[in-house]
C-alpha cells in the first residue's frame, strides 16, 4: 500500500474555499481504480490546519492520481490559499495490514 498523510495549513480567509475544493478532489479521488481511502481531516483546535489521508493500492496508483483532472484542478486552485507549503509524509501500514480493511465505500 501507498499511504500518505498530507499536512496543509491554509490562510484563514480561504478556509471554506479550501474545504470545498478538497471535498471535490476527495470525492473524485476515491473513485479512482487504485484508491483505497481518501480522508479529509480538520484540526479541532486549529481550523486552518488539515490532514489528507491518502491510501492507494501501490505507488503506480498514487502516481496515476497525480495525472487526473480533479487533482490538477485541486492543486492549482489551492496553491495560493496555503499559508505554507503542504507536506506529504509517507507511512506503512502495521494494523490493519490488509488493503481491503482500509477500504472506503465508493
Amino acid at each position: 500500500m501507498h499511504i500518505t498523510f498530507v499536512h496543509v495549513k491554509v490562510k484563514p480567509e480561504f478556509r471554506q474555499q479550501f474545504i470545498e475544493a478538497t471535498l471535490d478532489n476527495a470525492r473524485n479521488s476515491i473513485q479512482e481504480p487504485g484508491a483505497i481511502r481518501f480522508d479529509v481531516l480538520q484540526q479541532a483546535d486549529d481550523p486552518d490546519s488539515f490532514v489528507l489521508l491518502e491510501v492507494y493500492r501501490d505507488e503506480a496508483a498514487a502516481a496515476a492520481h497525480k495525472q487526473t483532472p480533479h487533482y490538477a484542478r485541486w492543486r492549482d486552485a489551492v496553491a495560493p490559499w496555503m499559508a505554507q507549503p503542504r507536506q506529504g509524509v509517507r507511512y506503512q501500514a502495521i494494523f490493519p495490514a490488509e488493503p481491503e480493511k482500509w477500504l472506503t465505500p465508493k
